[in-house]
């Protein structure tokens, strides 16, 4: 990913296309344009760092500092613009020595330009020469670069010293966000102990719909069309997959389905729900300040949640104590609760809900909390990224009950893949396995019609 262009002349000679190549390229001329452009890279960046040094010496940090953040920018945008008129640079360089500059001194440096890419979802900062991003489920390394590891730790302190944060020895992990809700983690020495490393998982400022879903193929139109009638129908629901596979996308997908008419209170570590319902009520678990106090956590959030009168409860991500509480809420009259968990199946999921719940400190056997987990939930649907990089639904379960010991799970849509086609892509669909769910009879009570035949299993395709 380029953040601007040489000139034409500064470029390598190409075949125009119309003789076929006689000769095989030497590793010489191979190498040369890389280079070349790395030599080049270089050479912006010294400009780069040599005109930011002086615009510290000529604007003034306090006055800056005061400024609301569009009138920084553009009295800083003033000044490099003055300062760069007076040197003899070619218009294209002075242009792309003008946007860094502004980016180093209000900005996120070198991954600004990543960051206003609507395309990109995550950005990984492993080193100062090693960046990559994520674009629709695939995974590229950027061209962009920090000087050294002091440049990436003065990135890092951009972000977290106006959040009251620190990250040092002896806090040598921090979780950030930045201004328009973009997740932040870093980790630094001796943990990391090649470099400072930072990970960005951008907020999407447009919520996806459930027919955004459809079109993009995680999952059909008729299930979508179920998934929502079991939202309506105030089934409690759990949305289970590994990191990245779009877990919160679909909760805030299913979350459309909620009625307008309902109070809803959110709870999350950090925000990232975007519930458009007139009647949201969203709480934010609070890490500790740097003396180690402030700390609020989801179960204390959840508890208190209790008390506000919620018709339904969103729980963002359920990682801890907060599962005992949540599943006793589910049990005690909020049904249709929504939460997301990770884990790589249905069955999986339960086996982490059952152990977080023995991180709230009870002493409880596990029979007792796999019976809460069997009358509390309704419905489990799990998400999956394939090698292609696309995120689909791959199972749709229910939650049946109890037999001995054991929590008993019955798919009633499953994933089938057949193959990979030409370009890479996965090839396969989501299915009913031919069992009607037990709570399907909701449906017809509330007077809600699923497409004919959703539920039956068809002929191999």
């Amino acid at each position: 990913m380029t953040q601007w262009r040489w000139r034409p002349d500064q470029l390598p000679e190409q075949n125009d296309g119309n003789q076929p190549s006689t000769e095989q390229p030497s590793p010489q001329s191979v190498a040369a344009p890389a280079r070349r452009a790395a030599r080049l890279g270089e050479e912006l960046e010294q400009l780069v760092y040599r005109f930011h040094q002086r615009l510290i010496d000529e604007l003034e940090a306090e006055k800056l500092e005061t400024m609301p953040p569009d009138k920084r920018r553009q009295a800083v945008q003033d000044a490099v613009k003055a300062l760069l008129a007076r040197e003899s640079l070619n218009a294209l360089v002075r242009d792309a020595v003008a946007s860094r500059v502004v980016d180093e001194v209000v900005g996120l440096g070198p991954i600004e330009p990543l960051l206003h890419d609507s395309t990109i979802s995550e950005i990984m900062v492993n080193s100062p020469d090693e960046i990559y991003f994520e674009r629709e489920g695939i995974m590229y390394q950027s061209d962009v670069r920090f000087r050294d590891v002091s440049h990436v730790m003065q990135i890092v302190e951009r972000i977290i010293a106006p959040l009251g944060r620190r990250v040092d020895e002896s806090s040598p992990m921090v979780d950030a966000r930045l201004a328009d809700g973009s997740r932040v983690n870093v980790i630094i020495p001796p943990l990391s102990p090649r470099s400072p490393t930072m990970t960005i998982r951008k907020f999407l400022t447009s919520k996806l719909t459930m027919d955004d879903l459809v079109s993009v193929g995680a999952l059909s139109r008729e299930i979508g069309q179920f998934l929502g009638a079991c939202v309506e129908i105030r089934l409690n629901s759990l949305v289970s997959g590994g990191t990245g596979t779009g877990k919160t996308t679909l909760l805030n997908a299913l979350s459309a389905s909620i009625p307008e008419s309902e109070r809803i209170i959110t709870i999350e570590d950090p925000l990232e729900l975007q519930l458009q319902q007139p009647h949201v009520i969203s709480l934010e678990a609070r890490p500790p300040n740097v003396d180690g106090r402030g700390e609020v956590t989801q179960r204390e959030l959840l508890r208190n949640a209790l008390r506000m009168r919620p018709d339904r409860i969103v729980i963002g991500e359920v990682r801890g104590g907060e599962a005992f509480d949540m599943l006793n809420a589910m049990n005690t009259g909020h049904e249709g609760s929504l939460s997301t968990i990770h884990a790589n199946s249905p069955r999986d999921a339960l086996a982490r809900l059952e152990n977080m719940v023995l991180m709230s400190n009870l002493d409880l056997p596990a029979r007792s909390i796999r019976e809460q987990m069997a009358s509390a939930l309704h419905l489990m649907i799990q998400v999956s990224r394939f090698r292609d990089g696309s995120r689909r639904v791959t199972h749709i379960t229910e939650v049946k009950g109890m037999e001995g010991d054991i929590v008993t799970l019955q798919d009633a849509f499953r994933f089938e893949q057949k193959g990979i086609d030409e370009h890479g892509r996965v090839i396969g669909q989501l299915r009913a396995t031919g069992i009607r769910p037990s709570f399907a009879e909701g449906f017809d009570q509330a007077g809600i019609a699923l497409p004919e035949g959703l539920f039956q299993a068809v002929a191999e395709w």
